[in-house]
């Protein structure tokens, strides 16, 4: 992912993919193996479907507070998605142009959790007391990646962290991790053939000694079979809390989605297909299954023999 012109929405999307890749080693591991083989000559021409962020639903916060960045640099919101079981909120958003990423925003919807750890969550965010985006110069590249790598609340406690680990993951990874970048997507059907489905780019990854969420099988396929995602186990990472605590917790991952030719493109010759020729948004219950990519059950995997 890398943008030329050197906008402001260019430049804080490339300094958050460069912070992101060099905490998530599979990113250039794959990027590695793709230019190894001759699939690619650059990571530039991987085609970034979309990146995510999560959030905590509370005041000031939230997606009605990010989707502000995003908004003013001319994305489109879309569909709503709910995940009951995981108290999430969720909508994608469309960019202006092609060649820039879609985005998807959650958020933990708080209210809904038990009261020991809505208070507990409470007692990191209630001391911000407006929305943190309207202090940004949007217009501004550099401030925009500094703030979505800034602390907006303290660096919480271990008993806190697992206090919350226990009733949400998603929770307890935000209030870790804040917003930092949660995935970026790998286009698999832009690739060349032997790579460009989701099966022969899974064994290629798989190949790299790469673990997979197996949550719901290692592809998730919407209903209309038009999309289907897959994603590598978040790595652990050595996490200091601020009592000085240390333990292992999950950090951000990887996901390849691909997405087949609306029927009334199929015709079309190979070279003249565009984006705009195939499915598009997102599919509740592969999301659902790709949340857990940070997720306990599955991070375990790395170290299982």
């Amino acid at each position: 992912m890398n943008f030329n012109e050197q906008t402001p929405l260019d430049i804080f999307l490339n300094t958050l993919f460069e912070r992101y890749r060099t905490a998530v080693p599979a990113v250039d591991l794959i990027t590695t193996a793709l230019l190894d083989q001759g699939v690619i000559h650059s990571q530039e021409e991987i085609v970034n479907d979309h990146i995510a962020f999560r959030t905590l639903g509370v005041p000031h916060l939230g997606i009605d507070s990010f989707e502000k960045i995003f908004l003013y640099h001319g994305y489109r919101k879309m569909d709503h998605y709910y995940f009951e079981g995981k108290k999430l909120n969720a909508y994608w958003y469309a960019p202006s142009l092609p060649n820039y990423p879609r985005i998807f925003l959650s958020e933990l919807m708080v209210s809904q959790l038990s009261e020991n750890v809505q208070q507990t969550i409470k007692s990191y965010t209630d001391a911000i007391t407006a929305d943190p985006v309207d202090a940004i110069d949007l217009d501004n590249g550099e401030a925009i990646a500094t703030f979505l790598h800034e602390p907006l609340w303290r660096l919480p406690i271990l008993e806190d962290y697992n206090l919350l680990l226990e009733e949400s993951e998603y929770a307890a990874w935000v209030i870790y991790n804040r917003y930092y970048l949660n995935h970026y997507t790998i286009s698999v059907h832009a690739l060349k053939e032997g790579y460009n489905t989701l099966p022969d780019f899974n064994h290629f990854v798989e190949g790299l000694g790469i673990k997979l969420n197996n949550s719901g099988g290692k592809i998730k396929t919407s209903e209309d079979g038009m999309l289907s995602q897959s994603s590598t186990v978040a790595g652990l990472q050595e996490a200091v809390f601020a009592n000085g605590e240390t333990r292992e917790i999950a950090g951000s991952y990887v996901e390849f989605a691909e997405r087949q030719v609306l029927p009334q493109f199929r015709s079309l010759p190979a070279e003249e297909i565009k984006p705009e020729h195939r499915r598009d948004g997102f599919e509740t219950n592969n999301a659902d299954k790709i949340f857990e990519s940070t997720y306990t059950d599955q991070t375990k995997t790395i170290t299982d023999k």
